[in-house]
């Protein structure tokens, strides 16, 4: 398994583990009083490391390699998946996946962004960046889902929408900008969950919902820790403070009423347990659903501006 820094005590001890078993069967020799001290060392370390995670610590976890993504998420948890392509201006967007499906017989747009499992993977999804190609292809499925009365789910998992000449070419702002204008007036229910990553625009670009959920090691900011790091302290080397200072991660934006709910995640993050996330996932979601399905329209886009609109605080200098 891939591990992160601060996981590598817990990895090596695993690992020690698995030696022993295998030095076990070779040689024929019981190891299991020593295989259970290493397993209570294991369990002790892991509740110290994960009960006492900082914000930075999150941030690796978010972007772990052995995270599920949205596909993964979509297979867990539906079932008539059909995908579909295109924005029907210029192409298809890797980057940006979208379908229709049936969540637990209730019938969905489901739709998400998508990173790659390896290099080749993840050129081809570039890294989960979407180009405009891919926030266009959301809104014309989003319209679509309006049309036949069904709820729109969208799983965020992005460092932030690629920023390339190519992208700013074809409109990657107004294709944003246009996403956020033509979401906050859809009349069918929109639920969000951060799944990952959820960076600046390219995650908003998707993110105007009715109910925006986040799983516990997921954030959701206006920038990266390190480009905040390279802006502050001209270092990226600072991106643990970084962190910390831009209060990135579920308790927090619960706190700030940016997100309506955190979903717990198990010991040492989703990876651990895909199917058991996706489970939890998928009863929040039907929940929101079936609470937003009880409103009429007018009331679904008016708790819906209220929502957004009361997001932040201003403050006003006394002269």
């Amino acid at each position: 398994m891939s591990g992160l820094d601060f996981e590598k005590p817990i990895i090596e001890l695993e690992a020690k583990i698995n030696d022993l078993k295998k030095m076990g069967k070779t040689k024929k020799i019981d190891f299991e009083p020593e295989i259970k001290k290493i397993d209570q060392k294991i369990e002790k370390m892991k509740n110290e490391i994960y009960s006492n995670l900082t914000d930075w610590q999150k941030v690796q976890i978010a972007r772990h390699p052995n995270r599920p993504y949205t596909l993964d998420y979509i297979h867990l948890m539906t079932s008539e998946f059909i995908e579909l392509h295109g924005d029907r201006l210029f192409a298809d967007d890797l980057a940006m996946v979208a379908g229709f499906a049936k969540l637990n017989g209730h019938r969905i747009l489901i739709l998400g962004h998508q990173k790659g499992r390896d290099t080749t993977d993840n050129i081809r999804r570039n890294f989960g960046c979407a180009h405009p190609e891919g926030y266009r292809k959301a809104i014309r499925l989003m319209r679509l889902a309006e049309k036949f009365h069904l709820p729109v789910v969208v799983l965020i998992d992005t460092p932030g929408a690629y920023p390339g000449v190519g992208a700013e070419e074809r409109g990657q702002a107004q294709a944003i900008a246009e996403n956020l204008m033509e979401m906050s007036q859809l009349k069918t229910p929109i639920v969000a969950v951060i799944i990952g990553e959820g960076g600046s625009g390219g995650a908003l670009g998707v993110g105007v919902a009715d109910r925006v959920l986040i799983l516990q090691n997921a954030y959701y900011s206006v920038i990266s820790p390190e480009g905040c790091a390279s802006i502050l302290w001209r270092s990226s080397t600072k991106a643990s403070e970084a962190a910390n200072a831009l209060k990135l991660t579920g308790e927090h934006l619960l706190k700030f009423g940016i997100v309506d709910e955190v979903i717990p995640e198990p010991q040492g993050g989703a990876h651990r347990d895909p199917e058991s996330v996706a489970s939890q996932l998928k009863k929040s979601i039907l929940k929101n659903i079936k609470e937003l399905s009880s409103l009429s329209t007018q009331e679904l886009l008016d708790q819906r501006y209220e929502k957004f609109r009361c997001i932040g605080h201003v403050l006003e200098a006394k002269a």
